[in-house]
Formats: structure tokens, C-alpha cells, sequence
């Protein structure tokens, strides 16, 4: 049995499809900061079968967790204070995605002046269709139900 000591400070990251935990890792762009990280992969679960977990210690704030919710609203998001569970995140899809998602139209001003951040808002919820801020070109989320 493998045991990863606990968090005095960060945030764990659990439930998330098996085979995920390094897309997730370069989405919240764990490489590009200064704290400890713990991924599990493929650890048994009674609910998945396989599940993948990720242990972040730092200072939650440090983390832009919208984009869990655009991945995988079904990840269980918990945050630890003083060695203890303080929280736990209910995930949705964000209002706003920047520089997660990239405009396919050639036409757009994003394919032309590549310095411009990829801007996407949530134009219908139920259906999960972003558009582009620029020039409204429709992405579909393709989030997972369990």
C-alpha cells in the first residue's frame, strides 16, 4: 500500500478519471510554481475502479481552479488548513476561460496576432458551448458524466 504523507497547506485533488492527472497538472500549471506536488495514478477505488489524485501543497489561493471545473466537474476538490479538511469545492463550468482552449477559426484575430490571450465565455450552460470573445467561434465543452 502506498502512503503519501499529509498536507499541512494545499489542496487535494481527488476522484479524477484515471490516465487525467497530467493533463490537470499542466492545465493548473503546477510545473511553473514553487511548491510540492504528489500525483497518484491509477489508485484503486470502490466508485471508478481507477482514479487518479493530485496533492498540492500551497497556498490555495496560488491556484486557478476554474478550469477543473471545464475538465471534470465530477473531481473532488478539498482544502486543507493545519493538516485538516476546511473545505470542499463544488466545480462548475467557469463563466470564463483564458488561454485554455484555442480559437480554430483562421479568420480570427487571435490566428493573426498570436500575443493575444485565447478568450472564451460561456454562451449556453446546459448545452456547454463557449465562443470566442474575438469572433464568437463556437467550442464544445466535452466534459465526462458519471
Amino acid at each position: 500500500m502506498l502512503n503519501v504523507g499529509k498536507l499541512n497547506e494545499g489542496v487535494v485533488l481527488d476522484h479524477i478519471e484515471a490516465g487525467k492527472s497530467m493533463q490537470l497538472y499542466k492545465y493548473l500549471k503546477l510545473d511553473q510554481m514553487d511548491c510540492c506536488v504528489a500525483i497518484i495514478k491509477n489508485a484503486h477505488s470502490n466508485k471508478m475502479g481507477k482514479k487518479d489524485i493530485i496533492k498540492v501543497e500551497c497556498p490555495i489561493d496560488q491556484l486557478d481552479l476554474n478550469v477543473l471545473g471545464f475538465i471534470d466537474h465530477n473531481i473532488t476538490v478539498n482544502i486543507i488548513k493545519n493538516g485538516e479538511i476546511v473545505a470542499k469545492e463544488v466545480l462548475k463550468l467557469p463563466k470564463r476561460l483564458v488561454n485554455i482552449v484555442h480559437c480554430k477559426n483562421p479568420r480570427c484575430i487571435t490566428s493573426i496576432e498570436q500575443e493575444l490571450d485565447q478568450v472564451f465565455f460561456l454562451a449556453d450552460e446546459e448545452k456547454e458551448i463557449y465562443r470566442c470573445l474575438y469572433c464568437e467561434e463556437k467550442y464544445r465543452a466535452h466534459r465526462k458524466q458519471r
